[in-house]
């Protein structure tokens, strides 16, 4: 697989919540398990059972977080292109059909929030505004349909 490209802050906020996941979670579901365990027959206890899947699940998050940063390519603010759009772009662009702008970050899949205007560089829109400069018009399929879009500003 690639490398992922991401923003520092980006990056910064996966080994954040990677560290968070080895240290205070781990220790939260081994005394989980201690507790469980202490509660006897572990062939009918249903709060061991709970406690070994929560850490399964843990250890695959864990696992997942460490390969998306061990394959990180990181975009230093210096590098961000204004003159088409990339991984950290901040871009306004012009919904054709109702004239309404929107304004957006592209940013990996980890950290996409649309609510706060933070979008996947994989979304639908993230991927069709790719490589676009201003002026350009791109399309979006939609289950409403063809969505049309024009770039009228991009910047760090």
């Amino acid at each position: 697989m690639a490398a992922k490209k991401m923003s520092r802050e980006s990056y910064d906020k996966l080994v954040a919540e990677l560290d968070d996941l080895k240290i205070n979670r781990r220790r939260e579901v081994a005394e989980r398990l201690k507790v469980a365990r202490s509660y006897g027959d572990l062939s009918e206890n249903a709060e061991y059972d709970e406690a070994k899947n929560e850490q399964a699940i843990l250890e695959a998050q864990i696992a997942e977080l460490q390969y998306t940063i061990d394959n990180a390519e990181i975009v230093e603010d210096s590098n961000i292109s204004v003159d088409e759009i990339g991984m950290s772009s901040k871009i306004k662009i012009r919904r054709l059909d109702n004239l309404k702008i929107e304004t957006f970050t592209i940013v990996g899949t980890n950290h996409a929030n649309v609510r706060a205007g933070l979008i996947s560089d994989e979304s639908p829109i993230g991927k069709a505004a790719m490589k676009k400069k201003v002026g350009d018009i791109f399309s979006v399929e939609a289950p409403a349909g063809e969505l049309r879009f024009e770039v009228l500003e991009i910047s760090k």
